[in-house]
């Protein structure tokens, strides 16, 4: 029997290398692979929306094209109805919600169970601006020095004001060992920069861990919520457990999202069972609330979350759930702040559409949704500690730790 697994998608981001958004909205899937959709003949069979709307405009512009159109006789009548249902959820001024074409959708599709070719940074619409959320680990842009909160200003030569996240992806991503020039304004830069970025093969790593303070602290960095993260984090559970260390760091920086289950299983290692971890709020229906279900193995350790502006979506689903229940600092700088939940839906002919249906709190009733979690200790990054190699809100967690 299936049971429905829930996706973060990032706010509306796409994962360049994945080429998909990862961390901030809500998808229905199964254990079983692949996405699980409601049934499309149940969703024909719903009673249709009453409405006074007056459709004759779009039947007499469709007329209009099909008569009078220069070009008319060389016209795909389904691309016209693709392009009216993409303007249609354009109209909602909702970055999150979006339609797929079929070969888009099948793409998608692909995108969330495999490795791809691209840069490896996911971008975002913050502020009406196309933004870099986070460049993974080890990846092309990563090492060519892109950065959480970039505005990228030009892809190759096409300025991207009002440009849309599909059309941005479709320009950055291509075949590994091609290149893509990005014109970047990084934060608190007055001057822009333009960067070429070599595309490769990108997999997304989980995590990693290490002992810091002598073997004193356990030091965890989650990469992305796959749906592996929490058999991965299993057995670094019990390494930890076997281990000298007696407190923990856990690094959320830079980590876009992903699995709305993986986070929850993670949080069930620090919160007691049935300890709130995060709640949806939808239209027309009852609040949701997912608990923690989890052995607690962590939940008298002295820790500390680490965030900034790259940690979105699961990630704050996670470092607030920390912090509510556990009162657990957050160390940093503010996270991305994205509240919203969004569900895959199909549609005839194999497109798809992708609809913020609800929105998600924090176990006390927080929305963070623009707003991000703000950290109790603020520590900056600036550019002169990356070039320098220096990671002063690392060493600020181990020396909060040390003391508490």
């Amino acid at each position: 029997m299936h049971r429905k697994k829930t996706y973060f998608l990032k706010l509306v981001s796409f994962l360049l290398i994945l080429g998909i958004v990862f961390g901030a909205g809500v998808f229905l899937g199964n254990l079983s692979g692949g996405l699980s959709f409601f049934s499309s003949k149940n969703f024909l069979k719903e009673k249709p929306i009453e409405t006074k709307t007056d459709f004759s405009v779009f039947w007499e512009a469709w007329r209009l094209i099909n008569t009078k159109y220069q070009n008319a006789d060389h016209l795909n009548p389904q691309d016209l109805v693709y392009g009216a249902t993409d303007g249609l959820v354009k109209a909602l001024h909702d970055p999150y919600s979006e339609f797929f074409p079929p070969q888009e959708k099948k793409r998608f599709m692909e995108d969330v169970q495999g490795s791809f070719d691209g840069i490896g940074a996911e971008i975002g619409i913050k502020n009406n601006i196309l933004t870099i959320i986070a460049p993974l680990e080890g990846t092309p842009a990563q090492k060519a020095g892109l950065r959480s909160g970039d505005k990228i200003l030009k892809i190759n030569d096409k300025v991207t004001l009002n440009m849309t996240l599909e059309q941005a992806v479709n320009l950055i991503r291509g075949p590994k060992d091609t290149f893509v020039r990005l014109t970047i304004l990084h934060q608190n830069a007055s001057q822009q920069e333009e960067v070429k970025i070599k595309r490769a093969t990108i997999k997304v790593p989980s995590l990693n861990w290490s002992l810091k303070d002598h073997g004193k602290i356990a030091y965890i960095r989650i990469f992305s919520f796959t749906e592996n993260l929490p058999y991965e984090f299993d057995k670094v559970a019990q390494d930890i457990l076997s281990s000298s260390a007696q407190k923990i760091i856990l690094d959320l920086r830079g980590n876009p999202g992903g699995y709305l289950e993986s986070a929850v299983q993670v949080a069930g290692w620090f919160l007691n069972r049935g300890d709130k971890v995060v709640i949806e709020e939808s239209r027309g229906l009852p609040e949701k609330t997912h608990l923690a279900q989890g052995k607690a193995a962590f939940h008298k350790w002295p820790m500390v979350v680490l965030i900034d502006e790259g940690s979105a979506s699961a990630s704050e689903i996670l470092a607030g759930a920390l912090r509510d229940d556990l009162g657990v600092k957050l160390i940093g700088q503010k996270s991305f702040g994205k509240g919203s939940v969004q569900e895959m839906m199909p549609l005839r002919g194999g497109a798809a559409l992708k609809l913020t249906i609800a929105n998600w709190l924090t176990p006390k009733g927080i929305s963070i949704n623009k707003a991000g979690l703000k950290p109790d200790i603020q520590i900056k990054l600036t550019q002169a500690d990356l070039e320098h190699h220096r990671d002063p809100q690392l060493s600020g967690a181990i020396e909060y730790l040390k003391k508490h």
